[in-house]
């Protein structure tokens, strides 16, 4: 081989030597602090070029002043290979910074999240128990009385009442759960839309008739679908009951079953401002108190409808129909 072939390959040798000792620090170092590695890179690669370099040159027997001048030359580049370092490690110092305040504010938020949910079951359980003995009391006395008088009309409202309580306090516990529960976790079978929808109108049909308002079934589309079957029928029900419940006396529900898979319902509530529908799924919001006297509940129903929806891989809206005469809410669900 060539004097200058054998420099060459000197040089080669080297420099990679040189070079797989630098990287294999840098990766120890990265797994600590990934900007300290930034920083020493490019000086590895300096130090690497130096080095291999340095070999060919001794190994062309130079004179000792030459080669001590080719090595300040190389290593002039130094000073450089550090503010390019700095400046990308700085970079990567300022994202991993960021990147460790959102994981400690997702930490903090999931822990708040998970202390509520645990806060509002046991204030469920614990609202359960004196509710109950309210109730039990009430019963007690309302059997002691007979006929229409003052005491047996309050002791119907206080088990109405009793009633209601027990209503909003499932409700909060079922929003919360279903707030923190994954659709992974959601128990799925097979069912029939139309079927499950015919089930949840036959458990609202009592409530419309006591108002005096027409349930009417549209086009029933035999569309399947994968389900968690309690949960969804709730989620109708609670369509129904919410179309219901703003529909005056006299006026109509119609509900029907579309394809790929949605069910829709259409009230009589004379409409809401635009402004407006973008809010009605949301906990505890109501329309003004001349649309919502007298309505029992939080306003949880549609917040709770859309949590089961979502669970699901599905969504809910509302809209205005055409001619102003109500609402239409659309639940929409993947396919079976």
């Amino acid at each position: 081989m060539s004097p200058a072939g054998s420099a060459i390959a000197i040089s080669a040798a080297v420099t990679g030597v040189v070079a797989l000792l630098g990287a294999l620090v840098l990766l120890t170092v990265s797994r600590r602090r990934a900007a300290w590695a930034a920083l020493a890179a490019p000086l590895v690669v300096v130090i690497s070029l130096a080095a291999g370099v340095a070999a060919a040159t001794r190994a062309m027997a130079i004179g000792i002043h030459d080669y001590r001048t080719l090595i300040f030359v190389l290593l002039a580049g130094a000073p450089m290979a550090v503010l390019v370092g700095a400046a990308v490690a700085r970079r990567i110092f300022v994202q991993e910074r960021a990147a460790a305040a959102e994981r400690a504010e997702r930490d903090r938020a999931a822990s708040v999240e998970a202390d509520r949910r645990e806060l509002i079951r046991w204030l469920g359980h614990d609202l359960r128990t004196p509710l109950s003995g309210i109730r039990v009391l009430a019963e007690s006395l309302r059997e002691q009385e007979s006929g229409a008088t003052p005491a047996a009309a309050a002791l119907d409202g206080i088990l109405r009442e009793s009633d209601r309580l027990d209503d909003m306090v499932a409700d909060i516990a079922e929003l919360s759960r279903l707030q923190g529960e994954m659709s992974a976790t959601v128990r799925r079978e097979a069912v029939h839309l139309a079927d499950l929808v015919s089930d949840a109108a036959a458990c609202v049909r009592p409530l419309a008739e006591a108002a005096r308002v027409e349930l009417t079934p549209g086009a029933l589309t035999d569309v399947r679908v994968t389900v968690d079957t309690a949960a969804l029928t709730r989620a109708v029900t609670n369509l129904l009951r919410n179309a219901v419940q703003h529909t005056p006396p006299g006026g109509r529900v119609l509900i029907s079953v579309q394809s790929p898979a949605q069910v829709l319902v259409a009230d009589g509530c004379g409409g809401v401002p635009e402004a407006d529908l973008a809010h009605v799924f949301e906990p505890g919001w109501r329309a003004d108190a001349a649309r919502t006297s007298g309505i029992a509940g939080m306003g949880l129903g549609l917040a709770i409808t859309r949590e089961i929806a979502r669970s699901h891989g599905g969504d809910v809206d509302a809209a205005n129909l055409p001619d102003g005469s109500g609402c239409v809410f659309t639940l929409r669900l993947p396919a079976a």
